[in-house]
């Protein structure tokens, strides 16, 4: 899949994939962003539109706050960006979207690539705002971006999250993210009066959801995309899940020979945590 012709920058160059969608792939362990279907629907069907992103932004209340974790070549920020100004008039609160990243390369690259990465050009100005200034707003919609490591950004002060993107490469290339403690801090960034918060994540693999769960998250399957016949989906309340694991979930867990979360043993503590999660109760 790789060309010495691609686009490089850093430890990053653009990939054409076997469908044809252009994509982002690391130099280094060789992971592509979004492989399976394309960046684009992958970021419209998991983490837009199963949240009903519309929806919410129809609802009168104060300003939707995303929580963009690994920003990327921002197909996620922009895809929810797209859905907030397509509803004009239509749109009952603001949105804000605050984007964790610790490199720029892959939306540099992304975006020098506008036949690739058509969606991304009505919002090229925003992002080179983005890049330059930390900061773009337009009337209603606000983009903020915390650039470096996440985790002192995660133990610092931002604003209490609706919607959780969490997207980093996989935990076979970039485990320390996916670890309990860096998620029991986002948990700690998310709301939970009202219906409280989602967080969406492309992995399904048993020790992703073993670590939300170990992190204080309710946790539930997630909506199919490309491959994967299905994502995981967590929440800071159990009535917001869909598809909430349940007792076949933990039976599968208890035979499964990757029972211990993301970056841990599995101890007699975490088997006894994860039993007596309110999860099954």
């Amino acid at each position: 899949m790789s060309d010495p012709s691609n686009p490089r920058d850093g430890d990053f160059e653009l990939v054409t994939l076997r469908n044809g969608h252009r994509a982002v792939r690391h130099l280094g362990h060789g992971e592509v962003m979004h492989p399976a279907v394309g960046p684009w629907q992958e970021a419209l069907g998991l983490y837009v539109d199963q949240p009903r992103l519309a929806d919410r932004l129809r609802q009168p209340g104060p300003p939707l706050v995303i929580l963009d974790v690994g920003l990327g070549a921002a197909t996620n920020a922009v895809a929810a960006l797209t859905r907030a100004r397509e509803l004009g008039t239509e749109r009952a609160r603001d949105l804000h979207v605050v984007s964790l990243e610790v490199d720029l390369a892959p939306l540099r690259l992304a975006l020098a690539d506008a036949e690739g990465f058509p969606f991304l050009q009505p919002f090229r100005a925003a992002a080179e705002s983005l890049m330059r200034d930390g900061t773009w707003e337009e009337p209603g919609i606000r983009w903020t971006l915390k650039l470096g490591d996440a985790v002192p950004f995660l133990d610092g002060e931002l604003p209490v999250a609706d919607l959780v993107f969490f997207d980093p490469f996989s935990p076979a290339s970039n485990p320390d993210m996916w670890t309990e403690s860096v998620l029991a801090r986002v948990r700690r960034h998310c709301r939970e009066d009202g219906e409280g918060a989602l967080l969406m994540t492309y992995s399904a693999a048993t020790p992703t959801r073993v670590t939300l769960l170990l992190a204080g998250f309710f946790v539930g399957a997630g909506a199919s995309t490309g491959t994967k016949g299905e994502t995981t989906v967590a929440s800071t309340r159990f009535e917001s899940l869909v598809s909430p694991l349940g007792a076949r979930w933990r039976e599968r867990w208890e035979r499964s020979s990757s029972r211990a979360p993301h970056g841990a043993e599995l101890t007699p503590e975490v088997e006894r945590r994860l039993r007596t999660h309110p999860q099954w109760r």
